[in-house]
């Protein structure tokens, strides 16, 4: 969705101004993979004192996948440069954190309670970035909560019983608000998919599987 000239989206104030350049890193594009990862594995929580209160964004990511971290590290630097972000170690997984007063004016999903309990609505800005780079969004939430792996299919063949492996993208949620914007990212990439259960959607086709690819790929 084109802006209109000289209006500001609320974004506008939060984030670095944007690389020129058809080939440049994009502080918005890390912004759309963020919010990926937020809406999956992230919460928003006051840190401090009374009178020197912030706010950590906090995202927990699997020790099984240390690409993934360092590429959550360097999104929370593209979008928020001049913060600090730690990586904790916790049991199994680490805590990608930064603290800024400016996450809830960036993540305005943020609220008491989990998230499939609340209803997830982009905001109109928020959503012109993920039309403009639903690729990163995607992999932003396929990165938290989805998965890529072999499904096995057996079938009973006169001949006998057959095996067959192929690749999926699978990416299970609780809240039905965040699954629907799963698939209207995916429907932008022109990626097919479908309800594999109520709570998950697959991407399955040969051809559907090969598109995503070249957005996420694997978990590294």
């Amino acid at each position: 969705m084109a802006r209109p000239a000289g209006r500001r989206l609320p974004h506008d104030r939060y984030l670095p101004p944007l690389c020129v350049g058809p080939h440049a890193p994009s502080p918005v594009g890390s912004y759309a993979y963020l919010l990926g990862l937020y809406l999956g594995d992230g919460c928003i929580t006051w840190v401090g004192d009374r009178e020197k209160r912030v706010w950590a964004l906090r995202i927990m990511c699997a020790d099984s996948w240390p690409g993934l971290i360092q590429e959550c590290v360097e999104a929370l630097r593209a979008v928020r440069p001049t913060n600090k972000v730690r990586v904790i170690q916790r049991q199994g997984c680490s805590d990608v954190n930064s603290y800024s007063k400016h996450w809830p004016h960036l993540f305005p999903q943020h609220g008491s309670g989990k998230k499939h309990d609340r209803a997830i609505v982009l905001e109109r800005w928020q959503q012109e970035i993920v039309s403009a780079h639903p690729g990163r969004f995607v992999r932003g939430l396929m990165h938290s909560d989805g998965y890529r792996g072999l499904n096995r299919v057996r079938r009973d063949l006169p001949g006998g019983v057959r095996w067959y492996a192929y690749p999926r993208y699978l990416f299970k949620n609780g809240s039905s608000d965040i699954l629907a914007l799963c698939g209207e990212a995916l429907d932008l990439l022109g990626v097919a998919w479908r309800f594999n259960k109520r709570t998950e959607l697959s991407v399955a086709r040969r051809e559907a599987v090969e598109l995503l690819d070249l957005y996420v790929g694997p978990k590294y």
